[in-house]
């Protein structure tokens, strides 16, 4: 019997997408890769995050050589027509629901079990069927994970007795600190696959076939597998210890502090979780790093990450309609741009500035700062998605939908999270140094100089004052509003406010 090719998408580039053990693919199949343009022309992705995925697919297609046939096509199908004609291919299951249904669609595709995470989709299933309606939470579920996986564990026992360390990693920055002082994060070098990249999608915007926002420049994170694993290595030999404590914390003149950026390989399959959170724990146990720092790193990985996998399956394709505030306002042009010289509030232009230089920030600016301005101004859920995904290199269907519906824009109506995030400026005040500097005072809400999300916070909160005054964590804020003897200028102020031109 002949041995079937195996299809790899562009998010499963590491070694495990080919492994034929656990119902993998033959190890003897050839491979097929499909470079597909016009997913870059469906939406206009960030420059940066365009860059990343070609240059990975193409340094894996060179490193696997005669092995897999690379296709330059317009589409996936015209791909695989072109690399298999009709022939019976396998590929590993699809991270977005419109790939699964794509490949469902092919009569020659034989989809394979979901590689790349912990847990498999059914033993997840099994978990959530046995929670109480609107209980399933990220907590359970990642304690769950821990006994399963037997990670971070001293027999039956949490490793240190506690499962959850947040409170040791909450910390504001050091006060009078422009940096966290952390060894500086690995950097990968560019060669000439790069550069091959660079020109092709340059061309490609001349032609008018693409067009992106952001820059694209030089490429911040790992391509390769070898790359992923320096990165892996350095972080954990060298900045897993500054990660716990500051993880919320925000900079300035150091927007990545003490993070791993290992998300990008991650979500491009080049590293597997269970050796990010294996590393982790056995630099605890050697005592190179804090349990309060392992334990963080391992809560991002085996739980906030495998959970959000989780959750975008079994949801469904119809939690993307999710609207429970009801926002339908679009997304200002200067958002759209990412153009950050155009906004004001210091915490905000910093956040856009480094998403339009490097599509990336860690998650407290993407929640606290980009989500919050988001959901206290109403903005369409769907829109908003559709931004996090395109413009963050890290961005995927299955990663943004549930972070973005579900939790920064609580538009599911807490299936995910218990409340809305979203705050005034004295938590980013508190959070950052970002508030010294600023055109605005962080605990003004009325006046010139009134901080737009504190306007912005008690705006949200009269806006939504009916159902979020049943909510028992949001119960005492909305009850705030009745405190307020300002309240009408507060809202006049809010409706007025802008950190932007229109």
């Amino acid at each position: 019997m002949a041995v079937r090719p195996h299809w790899l998408f562009g998010d499963q580039l590491g070694p495990h997408f080919i492994d034929h053990r656990h119902h993998g693919p033959d190890p003897r199949a050839p491979l097929i890769m499909i470079e597909s343009w016009a997913v870059l022309r469906r939406r206009r992705f960030h420059r940066a995050k365009a860059h990343l995925l070609l240059s990975a697919m193409r340094h894996r297609a060179a490193e696997l050589g005669d092995r897999v046939r690379y296709v330059r096509a317009r589409t996936y199908r015209e791909g695989l027509a072109e690399a298999a004609g009709r022939e019976p291919v396998t590929v590993c299951r699809p991270t977005s629901h419109a790939a699964l249904g794509l490949v469902e669609s092919l009569e020659q595709v034989h989809v394979l079990p979901a590689r790349g995470f912990l847990t498999p989709l059914d033993a997840f299933a099994t978990w959530a069927e046995e929670r109480t309606p609107g209980r399933m939470r990220m907590e359970d579920f990642y304690r769950w994970v821990r006994r399963e996986h037997e990670l971070l564990m001293d027999g039956d026992q949490p490793a240190g007795g506690h499962w959850n360390l947040d409170r040791e990693n909450r910390e504001p920055p050091p006060r009078g600190a422009r940096t966290l002082g952390a060894p500086d994060p690995w950097r990968p070098q560019e060669d000439e696959i790069d550069d091959e990249v660079r020109h092709d999608l340059d061309r490609w915007e001349r032609e008018g076939r693409v067009s992106f926002v952001g820059r694209d420049g030089p490429r911040c994170f790992p391509a390769t597998r070898r790359e992923a694993l320096a990165s892996l290595r350095h972080f954990i030999a060298h900045r897993l210890p500054w990660f716990g404590p500051y993880e919320d914390a925000m900079l300035a003149a150091d927007p990545v502090l003490g993070h791993s950026l290992l998300s990008a390989p991650l979500n491009l399959g080049l590293l597997h979780p269970a050796e990010c959170v294996d590393r982790a724990e056995r630099a605890w146990r050697a005592g190179d790093a804090p349990l309060n720092s392992v334990e963080g790193f391992i809560r991002q990985i085996a739980g906030w990450r495998e959970y959000i996998w989780h959750v975008y399956w079994w949801f469904g394709p119809d939690y993307r309609g999710h609207n429970a505030l009801g926002h339908t306002e679009p997304l200002p042009r200067w958002f759209l741009e990412l153009d950050a010289d155009a906004v004001t509030a210091r915490c905000l232009r910093h956040a856009l500035q480094q998403v339009r230089d490097t599509g990336w920030t860690h998650h407290i600016p993407r929640l606290m700062v980009l989500g919050s301005r988001a959901l206290q101004d109403g903005w369409d859920p769907a829109a908003v998605t559709d931004w996090f995904h395109r413009c963050f290199v890290d961005g995927y269907d299955w990663v943004m939908l549930p972070n973005v519906v579900g939790m920064s824009q609580y538009a599911d109506g807490g299936l995910m999270t218990t409340k809305p995030y979203t705050s005034g400026g004295a938590y980013i005040d508190r959070m950052s140094d970002l508030c010294g500097p600023c055109a605005y005072r962080p605990r003004d809400r009325t006046g010139e100089r009134a901080c737009p999300y504190t306007t912005g916070y008690w705006s949200f909160l009269h806006r939504h004052r009916g159902p979020l005054s049943g909510n028992h964590r949001m119960a005492r804020a909305v009850r705030g509003l009745d405190r307020l003897a300002d309240l009408p200028e507060v809202l006049a102020t809010a409706r007025a406010r802008g950190d932007a031109p229109p």
